[in-house]
């Protein structure tokens, strides 16, 4: 079936990402907004625009009945919900379907599945993707807690089996913390999440975090576009990533993406996915899969020409994958850094009215996002602003080509962290790539400490 008309239940840059790759397509778009983004970039692009509540997200971008009917009143016949908000919403994507609507995503029931870090552990490990040692699922029982505990050896970390963001995770280094700290993480996890439901795993000391990106058409076939080093976090938010990663080698991607493709072959899985890791001394260790297209995906689009937003439309209207694997080429390196409106120093947010907007240009260079002069950044959302994304043929290239980016790039009149992506970029670990997840947070205490 062809969308002719495709309905963006998202905000910001991904909206604007959304509606461009749709308009290539010859697919008119639909915005929703709330009234604190009447003024987006992506709300004056569209071809249509419907306010669907007030600033909170949860009268708003969370609003499943007012962006239903918002589809109806449109006559929308598919929905793209981005990435954050409903887009690993199970039910969301039920009610679209059951509507006869095209959603833009994977199926409701891998959704599910995956949204459930105990059962999606359990799918992962049943299609040949390798595990970090720990429960089978959920531990509620604090003796069999202390024998898995023993069994994979201290430190061990607690998780939350729903959400994220380092919500609802302890880490436990023996015995005697180990049924307090299982309260705390199920209460956090409560309280964030609606579900008390913990896991156990082993505590790996300094690893990377890598991640597959994969496609499948839905029938049964998949493949993997590389991996993407995002281990330059802070409060498991990630900040800067890069593709490739700088210690994966061609082996072990061509090697490890075919375990990500065939797993997703294997679940006839649909559209885009993003499969998890720690990596740590040469071994993968799964931790969760993302049932969307990933805030990070235009390093992966530069190193491979692929529009991974135009492919998901494609497989939403019943296509088969438009590439085979040995079709995929990676070239080169690509690094992204989030430009969010927040003190470089303090990460207090900044929102406000924007003066100026300058974006970085110049070959090889890419800036997604709604900014523009007069724009003001409201300060109910996320912070990110921007996507500064650069290519270049070699990692060194690449990473002069972003620092002097970084140098032209202006955004007045809020605060930014452009100052520490570029302290970042002359940092001697980073420009050797010689970092783990750990390495971010270490690195601003020293910086706060001098």
């Amino acid at each position: 079936m062809t969308i002719e008309k495709l309905l963006i239940a998202n905000r910001g840059e991904i909206a604007l990402r959304i509606h461009r790759a749709a308009h290539e397509m010859g697919i008119r778009t639909v915005a929703v907004h709330s009234t604190a983004d009447a003024d987006a970039m992506h709300v004056r692009l569209a071809d249509e625009a419907i306010c669907i509540g007030p600033p909170a997200a949860k009268d708003s971008y969370l609003n499943i009945p007012a962006i239903i009917s918002a589809a109806e009143i449109s006559h929308a016949d598919a929905i793209h919900p981005g990435y954050g908000f409903l887009s690993e919403n199970a039910r969301f994507a039920e009610i679209i379907e059951a509507h006869g609507i095209k959603f833009v995503g994977p199926k409701p029931e891998h959704i599910r599945t995956m949204g459930d870090k105990v059962e999606a552990k359990r799918t992962a490990g049943a299609l040949g993707l390798p595990l970090v040692p720990g429960s089978d699922g959920a531990v509620s029982d604090i003796e069999d807690a202390k024998r898995i505990a023993a069994d994979v050896g201290y430190p061990v970390i607690i998780k939350a089996a729903s959400g994220g963001g380092g919500r609802g995770m302890k880490v436990c280094t023996s015995a005697d913390e180990l049924e307090t700290l299982m309260q705390q993480a199920g209460s956090e996890a409560k309280a964030a999440f609606g579900d008390a439901t913990v896991y156990i795993e082993k505590y790996l000391g300094n690893p990377r975090h890598i991640e597959f990106q994969i496609f499948g058409d839905g029938n049964g076939n998949a493949i993997h576009l590389g991996e993407r080093d995002c281990s330059l976090q802070r409060r498991h938010q990630k900040v800067l990533e890069e593709a490739p990663s700088p210690v994966i080698s061609s082996e072990e991607r061509a090697r490890m993406g075919k375990v990500c493709a065939d797993a997703m072959a294997g679940m006839g899985y649909r559209g885009a996915g993003t499969i998890e890791f720690l990596w740590e001394d040469g071994e993968f260790y799964f931790i969760e899969m993302n049932t969307r297209i990933q805030v990070e995906h235009p390093v992966t689009e530069m190193i491979t020409g692929f529009d991974l937003v135009r492919e998901q439309i494609r497989i939403a209207e019943g296509h088969s994958l438009s590439v085979k694997q040995e079709d995929l080429e990676f070239r080169g390196h690509a690094i992204e850094c989030r430009i969010n409106a927040e003190d470089p120093a303090t990460f207090a947010p900044s929102p406000g009215l924007v003066k100026a907007y300058h974006p970085a240009g110049g070959m090889h260079v890419r800036v997604d996002s709604g900014l523009y002069a007069g724009y003001r950044v409201p300060p109910y959302y996320d912070s990110m602003v921007a996507k500064l994304i650069v290519y270049g043929r070699t990692r060194q290239s690449c990473m002069m080509r972003m620092r002097r980016a970084l140098e032209e790039m202006v955004v007045d009149g809020i605060k930014t962290n452009i100052p520490l992506h570029q302290s970042l970029l002359h940092d001697p670990a980073v420009i050797d790539g010689d970092y783990t997840i750990k390495w971010l947070e270490e690195w601003l205490a020293r910086e706060g400490e001098g």
